[in-house]
């Protein structure tokens, strides 16, 4: 052991990582801050999900969907961020499970997924920033303040993760009050709404597309894991994050659709951005304001603690000789993966003008796959390493590492049956998420030819870390 730890202090140290001090380590609710951006962001971009499936399916949708999606998630992660707190989270998890191919599949699946991922929240960003300023609709507008979005997040990321926790903190309590607003007014206003004049809609989601936009709105957990070399005591903060994050982010979700059912709006109003036309019906134009400024605070929250997770992956992949060493440089002061945070964001900045929809479908694919390789990480691990030390295990034994991932791999069926009628530069959204897929295929070869001896051994750096 202590051999394996002076050799990884060498070679962190060769590419700029210094050891972490305690002072700049996540606690508990600054972790479940960031988890909830990583995740959420908030009630807005629900709008969808009520048009295509009217309030009371909607609900049950947004009721079930954690119960089948997010907590089985939270419960793998739990377990594995425990057992495995290492830089690079789910990357880690399943290269130490399942060797270097299916490590760099991981990688790979999430950080192209992450370029449609990333290209969504400067989008709601900017419908939100529509709907009180027109103006931002018209010509190339959108996308230069879309691409402000993601320049000034990268900057406070290379801040370091205190700022963005404690930044995302107080952005979930300034998004969180103008719905707050909303849900206290709402049972004054019973069936007040049911003739309401709206703007006609130009939104054309179905039931299958308000599912999809769900499951987007619940997907992202295992984010929060390539972090876990900078939070404190990661063994008990990680599963208690997880399980307070689920139940706030459900709470997000239901509490505001439930309350605006009582209202008698028509569902076929809704659309993405709505929100704060809903808050300007029931409170006037200040409450408009409000919602809309909270839409754009939850674009730039979401961006924003995303960077944070994302750009650990490069570091993880620089630090075992996967990838150049340049990306596991660090900024001298906020101990930042600066260049792989700048790299990302010109990936990112590429597809801000994709429309909304899309980007969820491709993104749901692409996460999807990276998602089962995490689940399947979990029970190879059960076989592989049955004393590695869990302080937090998935209930059921062995058949409860099995169960886990059943009901998220059906629904992510649904992602592959929409895929197949999107389009992207001409084919289906399916077929381009299959090329992307191979793609991390060709990439694995060519990368090992060039350096066949160059990574660094799963297990050696995994027993430093723990």
């Amino acid at each position: 052991m202590a051999t394996a730890t002076a050799s990884t202090e060498y070679h962190s140290q060769s590419l700029g990582v210094l050891p972490r001090k305690k002072s700049v380590r996540l606690t508990l609710w600054p972790l479940v801050a960031a988890t909830f951006f990583m995740v959420s962001g908030g009630t807005y971009g629900t709008e969808d999900i009520v048009h295509g499936a009217g309030y009371g399916k909607a609900i049950l949708i947004l009721l079930l969907t954690p119960i089948l999606w997010s907590l089985p998630t939270a419960f793998m992660i739990g377990e594995l961020s425990s057992a495995l707190p290492f830089e690079g989270g789910y990357y880690a998890w399943v290269r130490r499970a399942m060797g270097n191919f299916w490590g760099f599949q991981e990688a790979w699946l999430s950080l192209v997924a992450s370029i449609f991922d990333m290209a969504i929240y400067p989008t709601l960003f900017v419908l939100y920033l529509d709907r009180l300023f027109p103006w931002f609709a018209e010509g190339h507008r959108g996308v230069m303040v879309g691409l402000a979005v993601v320049i000034v997040c990268a900057l406070l990321n290379i801040a370091g993760v205190r700022v963005v926790s404690t930044t995302s903190l107080w952005l979930f309590f300034a998004l969180s009050a103008p719905f707050i607003l909303i849900v206290a007014i709402a049972p004054f206003k019973l069936g007040a709404l049911a003739t309401a004049v709206t703007k006609p809609t130009t939104s054309s989601v179905d039931i299958l597309g308000g599912l999809l936009i769900c499951m987007w709105n619940y997907m992202g957990w295992d984010n929060a894991s390539t972090i876990a070399t900078e939070v404190e005591r990661p063994q008990r903060t990680y599963p208690r994050a997880m399980l307070a994050a689920v139940v706030i982010v459900a709470l997000s979700y239901i509490v505001p659709v439930a309350a605006m059912w009582m209202t008698g709006l028509s569902p076929s109003a809704w659309e993405t951005g709505f929100w704060a036309d809903i808050a300007g019906l029931l409170g006037g134009p200040l409450l408009r304001v409000g919602l809309a400024l909270g839409g754009m605070i939850s674009g730039f929250g979401m961006f924003n603690a995303l960077v944070m997770s994302y750009s650990r992956l490069p570091l993880a992949m620089a630090q075992d000789g996967m990838l150049p060493r340049i990306f596991g440089k660090l900024h001298p002061r906020s101990r930042a993966p600066w260049v792989a945070i700048a790299v990302c964001a010109m990936g990112w900045a590429m597809c801000l003008g994709l429309g909304f929809e899309r980007l969820v479908t491709i993104d749901i694919l692409l996460y999807g796959v990276s998602l089962s390789l995490e689940f399947i990480a979990l029970i190879v691990l059960r076989f592989r390493e049955p004393d590695l030390h869990r302080p937090f295990r998935v209930p059921g034994g062995m058949f409860g590492a099995f169960a886990v991932g059943i009901a998220p791999m059906l629904l992510l069926g649904f992602s592959v049956v929409r895929s197949q009628t999107e389009q992207v530069l001409g084919i289906s959204s399916f077929a381009f998420g299959m090329l992307l897929i191979a793609a991390g295929v060709v990439a694995y070869f060519l990368n090992h030819a060039l350096k066949p001896m160059g990574w660094a051994a799963a297990a050696g750096k995994s027993e430093t870390a723990a």
